[in-house]
């Protein structure tokens, strides 16, 4: 069996109200769906959490044509620099752009093998697998303490929802504070509140935040300073734990902190080295989840990884509820009681549904990538918020 072709589909997932954060204006996200078709018809899918790289994986898809999509090995060596050289002096993209690819790879082996990706990993710990709910401020929703508080209630009521996490990035330290206290008078002492303020606050403000806000039971805090060396600092001042986005556990051993590591398995390099950068996180005592934002094709291999790795004990992130478009048929995921049922499929379990990748790619070509950083109030201007 040979690769015949590696195509790649620029798509739009937008979110049905914008969402508010340190970066701006959040309407959505891009996202680039690869599809690895071999000589024997089979077509493995993979997803790149972002449409930078999307000619890096059109390139790549070009060396790997007439290589045997079962080794995975080979491939990476015909298109990933040594890994020192793209983890220190050089573009590290390539990785992302081979990891979207290598999750299509791994799509394929479970295919050929007629077993769920989670079977080739070495089998189920889980089947149902846990999300939060998220939370946060929303162009045309919830802007105050009370509305936030009320959408978890009722997500909770409908949903059976009981975690949650969310951004409150309005740039005012009090009205997070207010809407931490909200959430917790209208969820109880038993709902799992995680918060992430995507590096916003200043150290000061940051000690500032925690130590009101830690009487009410944070199971989490996602970036709260801009680097792990003011986490160390601000460490000393509380005892919530924290998360990154920033992959780097070596400084996260060093310095002591953060607790817990969240990303996406593109951004690893694809499932293998996921696999192996979970096992480093067990073995130095550092959490790890996934995050949110994905289309169905990247979701699903969440699900498989957190079926078939016992280290993932928290809840990974989710959007779910707020995608109004997914890639794959019967999409987006949707979790009920907190779970995600792992599907059973071969590989990933997933296939594409064609009218909505058409659809998702014509917003795409038509609206350009969704804007995570600019401020819809001024055009042309990034989005600044209060120094605090």
């Amino acid at each position: 069996m040979k690769i015949r072709s590696v195509k790649a589909t620029p798509v739009n997932i937008p979110l049905e109200k914008p969402l508010w954060w340190t970066g701006g204006h959040y309407p959505g996200t891009s996202k680039v769906i690869v599809e690895v078709e071999t000589d024997q018809g089979l077509v493995g899918l993979g997803e790149a959490p972002s449409v930078d790289v999307l000619a890096t994986i059109l390139a790549m898809g070009e060396e790997l044509a007439g290589q045997d999509p079962l080794d995975i090995a080979n491939c990476e060596s015909m298109t990933v620099p040594p890994w020192q050289i793209v983890q220190n002096t050089d573009d590290s993209s390539v990785v992302k752009a081979f990891g979207a690819i290598e999750i299509a790879l791994w799509d394929i082996r479970g295919k050929v093998a007629g077993e769920p990706l989670y079977k080739l990993l070495g089998g189920a710990v889980r089947k149902e697998i846990p999300f939060t709910e998220y939370f946060g401020f929303r162009e045309g929703g919830e802007m105050s303490p009370e509305a936030v508080a009320d959408y978890c209630v009722h997500m909770r009521e409908v949903h059976g929802s009981t975690m949650f996490e969310g951004k409150l990035i309005l740039g005012d330290p009090v009205l997070e504070i207010e809407t931490v206290k909200a959430l917790r008078s209208a969820l109880g002492p038993r709902d799992m509140i995680r918060l992430d303020s995507n590096m916003q606050w200043s150290l000061p403000t940051a000690i500032r935040i925690l130590r009101e806000i830690e009487p009410f039971d944070i199971r989490n805090y996602e970036d709260p300073v801009a680097t792990f060396e003011e986490m160390g600092v601000l460490r000393r001042h509380s005892a919530i734990p924290f998360s990154t986005h920033v992959p780097d556990l070596r400084r996260a051993v060093r310095i002591g902190v953060p607790d817990f590591i969240v990303t996406n398995f593109a951004v690893l390099g694809g499932i293998s080295r996921a696999v192996r950068f979970i096992g480093a996180c067990e073995t130095m005592g550092v959490g790890f989840w996934c995050y949110s934002g994905d289309a169905g094709v990247a979701t699903a291999a969440y699900l498989h990884m957190s079926a078939a790795m016992p280290w993932i004990t928290e809840p990974s992130q989710s959007l779910f509820r707020w995608q109004i478009g997914d890639v794959i048929q019967g999409g987006p995921f949707r979790q009920t009681n907190n779970v995600v049922t792992v599907p059973e499929g071969p590989g990933l379990g997933v296939e594409l549904d064609r009218s909505a990748l058409a659809t998702w790619h014509a917003h795409f070509i038509e609206h350009g990538p969704l804007d995570h950083f600019f401020d819809p109030a001024q055009v042309g201007r990034f989005r600044r918020l209060p120094l605090a």
